[in-house]
């Protein structure tokens, strides 16, 4: 289950959570580990490659693109988008 699953972030997500915050929008560690926890909405993109996406304020929701190993998840990268772009029902 992911909740038992180590979550680790790929040097690229890590830099992502730095580029971010020079944008003015800071997204933690555990805003990303949350999002995969208990996402609002998970997208299955082929094989083990997964996008999980929470609501961050009333305009935008988190979107996180990780893959699931046995042992682990790996968040390959992260980004903010626009709830009208990705939400297509009320959550």
């Amino acid at each position: 289950m992911t909740a038992e699953k180590r979550i680790e972030l790929s040097q690229h997500a890590l830099l992502k959570i730095e580029v971010l915050e020079t944008h003015g929008i800071t997204i933690s560690p555990e805003i990303i580990q949350d999002t995969i926890r208990a996402p609002d909405k998970v997208e299955s993109r082929g094989g083990e490659k997964y996008i999980a996406q929470k609501r961050l304020n009333e305009t935008l929701v988190l979107r996180v693109v990780y893959r699931e190993y046995a042992d682990r998840i790996l968040v390959i990268t992260h980004y903010p988008g626009r709830r009208s772009r990705y939400e297509t029902d009320s959550i």
